[in-house]
């Protein structure tokens, strides 16, 4: 499909990379480019990748920021790509040509995770569509109740946006249902005893203890079949919507709050993962096919600048594209599997080489099945660990300096892990929505072996509470304790409990 919105000579490029991704075994969608400046880049980077959102000053506060670090910091935008079909994807105005090639070779590769990546195949690829009704919707809703006081429900309801469960999506789960008595069978309406034929045996057949027993089996029963929710709830915001008293126009503003925190989910879920494919493939095109003699050098500047480490900060880029080629290489080798698990001998795993190729059969596989958590789960090794030089930090008060805490790899990969699983915020889940018998809600935080920040705990509690309008109980661990915090719409209450 030729795009007119590119000059000549970047659609000849385009081509040109397409044709070689194609080549390569990688299958994406239409990819429309729309060449832009710094300033509407960035614009349209603070919204998200698309050029309408609802009206929020969040968006002009991260646009805010962009624009800063651009003009004080020298930071650049150099790709954005949204998933949706077909791709919208933005280059820079007035980058090389050498640039706009490598930029258009990693969308190629975003755009191919974006398709076959299972964690995506449940996102709206209509989203472009989606955006735009639901800034009309609320632009309505704004016109009709006024901006501050939509704004504020905004706010409330983006705090709150990260209280679903990631997963579910991809779970199919039984409707729920009341199991119905076998044909001829009638459950008793209260407790029974066995069946006497003779009033003076009753006491012996039937002795009181044995009724107590039956009855409070009965009303045992019948409690749980009165448990609101059934079952733990992780999506928070899905049980807020169906339960919590909201006027319609404040359902609306929810819902769309939680669709569209679906649909960023995957992308979360996969930063490593995905950025690591496209870099992967934006240097195999580049190296092997489009890059020219008198670019191959301004290409690794630029490429050295995208996989860049510094600052203790994780670069999904480097640890993503090195761990797909350590895979590449390892099952090219025949480097995995119980005969080179149970190896002992270090020379001989050195240079280990059943010349099997079935290195980019693998992490086509990766592509597809994969997520973070799972791809460092799997595939990361102490081998790795030590080539690639990782390490844990900490802070050290007395030095004020960040300092290596450890080089050992349970340590480095539990420490990933962490992070990674459910973007290291804390589980947390509805128990009761009618505790103690009063309408109010009752959560549990699943500790993991790090307290709450209490901030964000008091805060999150405090919204909560403004959309369910009765008190809010959150249950945790605080010192190896188990305390359960209270917010009733103007006072926080902290007890023990066992």
């Amino acid at each position: 499909m030729k795009n007119t919105r590119l000059p000549a000579n970047l659609e000849s490029a385009r081509e040109e990379i397409e044709a070689h991704a194609r080549a390569y075994g990688l299958d994406f969608f239409p990819i429309i480019y729309e060449v832009l400046d710094y300033r509407t880049l960035y614009e349209t980077a603070a919204m998200g990748g698309f050029p309408t959102r609802y009206p929020h000053w969040r968006f002009g506060m991260d646009f805010d920021q962009l624009m800063k670090g651009h003009v004080w910091q020298g930071s650049t935008i150099y790709e954005m790509v949204i998933n949706t079909n077909p791709s919208y994807a933005y280059l820079l105005e007035g980058n090389e040509d050498v640039t706009q090639k490598m930029v258009m070779a990693h969308v190629t590769g975003h755009v191919d995770f974006f398709k076959h990546n299972m964690w995506f195949a449940h996102t709206n690829r209509k989203m472009l569509d989606a955006m735009a009704n639901h800034a009309t919707r609320i632009q309505r809703i704004i016109d009709r109740i006024g901006y501050d006081v939509v704004e504020e429900f905004i706010d409330t309801c983006l705090s709150l946006e990260n209280l679903i469960d990631y997963h579910s999506p991809y779970i199919k789960r039984p409707d729920a249902h009341t199991p119905q008595p076998l044909v001829g069978e009638e459950e008793p309406p209260v407790a029974q005893g066995l069946r006497v034929e003779r009033d003076y045996m009753r006491d012996y057949i039937n002795p009181p203890e044995y009724l107590a027993a039956q009855r409070q089996k009965i009303e045992d029963e019948r409690a749980k079949q009165r448990r609101f929710p059934e079952h733990s709830q992780r999506d928070i915001l899905l049980f807020l919507l169906n339960y919590a008293p909201l006027e319609r126009w404040q359902h609306t503003v929810l819902e769309i709050v939680r669709d569209e925190a679906y649909y960023f989910a995957p992308q979360g879920m996969t930063k490593i993962l995905n950025e690591g494919w496209a870099s992967y493939w934006h240097s195999t095109i580049m190296t092997q096919k489009v890059a020219s003699a008198a670019e191959i050098i301004s290409f690794a500047d630029l490429h050295s600048g995208v996989v860049a480490t510094g600052g203790g900060r994780l670069n999904p880029y480097k640890l993503g594209l090195e761990l797909l080629r350590d895979v590449e290489d390892r099952w090219n080798r025949g480097r995995f599997g119980k005969e080179y698990d149970e190896c002992d001998d270090i020379a001989a795993k050195r240079t280990w080489d059943r010349q099997l190729g079935l290195g980019r059969q693998k992490i086509f596989e990766i592509r597809k099945l994969y997520n973070d958590v799972t791809f460092i789960d799997e595939f990361l090794t102490p081998e790795f660990v030590i080539e690639n030089k990782l390490f844990t930090f900490r802070y050290n008060r007395d030095s004020d300096l960040y300092e290596i805490a450890s080089r050992e790899f349970k340590e480095i990969k539990e420490k990933l892990l962490f992070r990674l699983t459910n973007f290291g915020q804390p589980f947390i889940s509805i128990e009761d929505g009618n505790y103690n018998n009063r309408g109010e809600l009752y959560l549990r935080h699943r500790h993991e072996g790090v307290d709450l920040k209490m901030d964000y705990a008091r805060d999150t509690m405090r919204n909560l509470q403004r959309i369910w309008t009765r008190p809010v109980h959150l249950e945790t661990r605080i010192d190896d304790k188990k305390r359960l915090l209270s917010f009733d719409g103007s006072d926080y209450t902290e007890r023990r409990i066992d």
